[in-house]
């Protein structure tokens, strides 16, 4: 006789953490529309009904996703004047750090940008997750615009939108050649447009929001 091992699930505290975390990694490996609830539970060794308790359905799950995101995701507006544990950054700079991507090791093929992803897998411009993907969007380029803005640039708006479509097209491009190396060379772009609008304002702006960043 064959004896059945049915799945272990986990008790305790922490399951709705636990699904959160367990969804980020097969979304980000796999994509959302090929990760079903099912799997879901398994990976994450919770029983369907805790899974549906925490997430009712698969689109409150995914806008949880979305929104664990934002904040590790959206570019900061750093100011001299609030205390940090390192230099702060010149607004040059960071524009430009946005180019630099911090990439786990792994195999995995590169994914890009999981809100552009989601735009994709889920194209219903109406529909929840296409919606907070789109706003992610409409705010990244509005930081850049405030960081550019305080950079000292003459047309902050045109700049801040050049370097998001810079960063949307790196990073759709790397996900269809399943590399990295996209980012460093945008970046490259980005520091040819920062300092062409940076050029424009002459020197006396630019002084300006040199010292608006602390000195060494």
């Amino acid at each position: 006789m064959t004896e059945s091992h049915p799945v272990r699930r986990r008790r305790g505290r922490g399951a709705r953490e636990r699904i959160l975390k367990t969804a980020t990694e097969l979304f980000t490996a796999q994509g959302i529309n090929a990760t079903g609830m099912d799997q879901l539970s398994t990976v994450a060794e919770v029983s369907k009904r805790t899974l549906y308790t925490h997430f009712p359905s698969k689109d409150e799950l995914v806008g949880a996703y979305l929104h664990s995101l934002v904040d590790d995701l959206l570019p900061v507006l750093r100011s001299p004047a609030q205390p940090t544990p390192a230099p702060t950054p010149s607004p040059r700079e960071q524009l430009l750090a946005v180019f630099d991507w911090k990439l786990p090791e792994t195999t995995a093929p590169f994914r890009g940008c999981p809100f552009l992803n989601v735009s994709v897998e889920v194209p219903d411009p109406g529909h929840s997750a296409h919606r907070l993907a789109a706003a992610y969007k409409r705010e990244f380029a509005r930081r850049l615009t405030d960081i550019a803005r305080q950079a000292g640039a003459a047309a902050p708006e045109t700049l801040g939108e050049q370097l998001a479509l810079l960063f949307d097209g790196a990073a759709a491009r790397g996900t269809a050649l399943n590399s990295s190396d996209t980012g460093a060379c945008a970046r490259s772009i980005a520091e040819a447009l920062v300092d062409a609008a940076l050029v424009d304002v002459g020197p006396s702006s630019r002084r300006r929001s040199a010292s608006m960043s602390p000195r060494n």
